[in-house]
């Protein structure tokens, strides 16, 4: 009886202390916050810019910002901003996430001025990772490079022969392969061409080690798939990056089941620390498979499903974008359609029955003007299928008749900043003068009344938000280059640029009502930086450094 009795009093202690450790955490969890002493900036639903010097949030949303709001909170948790300026946390419109973490942890060879110094980065890094099978990474741009012409197996098997190497283009639409890889491939001189890609030959019809565009997937089904371990690793590899930017949501163009599946895992096993807005893949075999499922978010919206990347085109780069008329520098060609127009009106069909949203790349104007044709056919059939702010992922080359279909048919325009800076020596001797009056026009569409999306396509340019406001606003790279700006009047402001990387993107996304602005209700993700990005001198906006990132009130990364 005395034992019973004993028991009877642990039990009642333990659920005691259960009970007591349950409102302290409940506590902690609805502590009201409130930080002061800041310059702040946020956009409102309205479109109106709000500055102020306070901030009130509570169980992971904003109650209010203002000036002197301790009077009204004298229990909040009060924190001194220390003068620091505050935004809301930036969205990057077009990344893609866990390609930015297999990036990281991959060799990097972006910006590096020969293919021979590039190689022997490569064989430096296979020298340090004696356990890896394949050396894989990404970068190369033969348009730095003296001769600007494309590399060859040869020129990677002088410095590795004897493992598989594969290095991705910069913007993702080309590899370059060594002789092993190629042999693995199974690619030879026979190989022919897929639709939609090119294995580059040379003059006696043998493959150089460069494949385009859907030839990559000749190799890339003899590559080992990747495991959820190594998913994993990159998961959190980018996660960390990306906050240390000040980048507190992402829109992930392009996932394939195994990641639709993975990404479901993260947020149950509550592992996520930046917001992804995920489009599945539709080159993915099970593409309506995962339409079946419906909109996926959870409650914290840290993931939200409800959209399909349709690929349309290649890139300009690799001479991939599809052209109404040939290259200036490449007389026969006129660019590679990745999706046949039957097979585009079939997704538009398929996708716009599931009520999801189309976001479609094209590069080129013949992509561009096929990908709005399909719109307003599938439109006459399917009405409602306009308000589901479909977007055309890059719109980067369009005929100047093509723009205002943009607004017509309510056609967001995702568009990434950096591309031009980053183009700007190579656009018009792809494309000449006249078709650039119709190029990376986003002053065009502003004033048109588009809204633009802006983001980095990371790990194409990188993820730095800041890079990418300042090419807005100065439409110039990190050297002050040309002085006058590439194409100049098609430059944002700094207050336009800051609306494209916050409420404008998550408007792109569904979620303007709870992401991208800083007001009553939505999730206090935001920001605190060195300078204040709107009364410095242009040129130094890409020096802004992230003192600390806030994810739904709680701090994720300082510096």
């Amino acid at each position: 009886m005395a034992l019973n009795i004993i028991k009877i009093i642990q039990k009642s202690f333990l659920l005691s202390l259960a009970i007591s450790l349950t409102s302290i955490s409940t506590s902690a969890l609805s502590q009201t916050t409130l930080v002061h002493n800041v310059k702040g900036y946020t956009y409102l639903n309205n479109g109106q810019l709000a500055e102020f010097s306070a901030i009130v949030f509570e169980d992971g949303k904003v109650i209010t910002t203002g000036a002197n709001l301790q009077k009204n909170y004298p229990d909040a948790l009060v924190i001194d901003g220390k003068g620091k300026t505050l935004l809301p946390g930036l969205i990057d419109g077009h990344g893609h996430y866990l390609g930015l973490g297999f990036n990281l942890l991959q060799v990097d060879v972006r910006d590096i001025a020969s293919k021979q110094k590039t190689a022997f980065k490569v064989a430096q890094y296979a020298k340090a990772n004696p356990e890896l099978n394949w050396i894989k990474g990404r970068g190369w741009n033969q348009v730095l490079w003296p001769s600007k012409e494309f590399p060859t197996a040869k020129d990677l098997d002088e410095y590795v022969a004897d493992k598989p190497v594969v290095l991705g283009r910069v913007d993702g639409h080309a590899v370059w392969l060594n002789s092993k890889a190629m042999s693995l491939a199974g690619i030879t001189r026979n190989t022919i061409s897929p639709d939609g890609g090119e294995i580059v030959k040379d003059k006696t019809g043998e493959p150089t080690g460069i494949l385009i565009d859907n030839a990559e997937n000749l190799l890339w089904e003899n590559v080992p798939k990747q495991t959820d371990a190594e998913r994993l690793a990159a998961f959190n590899k980018v996660n960390q990056h990306l906050l240390g930017l000040g980048i507190t949501s992402v829109h992930d163009a392009g996932i394939d089941h195994n990641t639709y599946h993975f990404l479901q895992d993260q947020i149950k096993a509550e592992n996520f620390k930046v917001r992804v807005y995920a489009m599945l893949a539709a080159t993915d075999d099970k593409l309506e498979e995962m339409l079946k499922h419906g909109y996926i978010s959870d409650d914290n919206e840290l993931l939200s499903i409800r959209s399909v990347k349709i690929y349309g085109d290649g890139a300009l780069g690799s001479r991939g974008a599809a052209m109404l008329s040939a290259y200036h520098d490449d007389p026969k060609n006129t660019g590679l359609l990745l999706t046949k127009p039957d097979r585009l009106r079939e997704l538009y069909k398929i996708i716009f029955n599931y009520d999801f949203q189309i976001n479609i790349h094209a590069i080129g104007d013949r992509a561009n003007k096929i990908a709005l044709d399909e719109f307003e056919f599938a439109f006459k059939n399917k009405a409602s299928s306009k308000n589901l702010r479909n977007r055309i992922e890059h719109a980067q080359v369009i005929q100047l008749e093509d723009i205002p279909r943009f607004k017509a048919l309510d056609i967001l325009p995702s568009m990434q900043p950096t591309h031009a800076t980053s183009d700007k020596n190579m656009a018009q001797d792809r494309i000449g003068a006249q078709r650039l009056k119709g190029a990376y026009a986003w002053q065009t569409f502003l004033k048109q009344g588009s809204k633009v999306i802006a983001g980095s396509d990371f790990p194409v340019e990188l993820a730095n938000p800041f890079f990418g406001l300042h090419a807005a606003v100065t439409r110039q790279d990190r050297k002050n280059l040309p002085e006058q700006g590439w194409i100049k009047e098609e430059s944002l402001t700094i207050e336009q640029a800051f609306k494209a990387f916050t409420l404008d993107a998550a408007y792109g996304a569904h979620q303007d009502k709870t992401l991208g602005g800083l007001e009553q209700g939505k999730w206090a993700d935001f920001i605190l930086i060195d300078q204040d990005i709107f009364t410095i001198e242009a040129k130094d906006i890409w020096k802004t450094k992230v003192l600390e990132t806030w994810v739904a009130g709680k701090k994720q990364h300082s510096l």
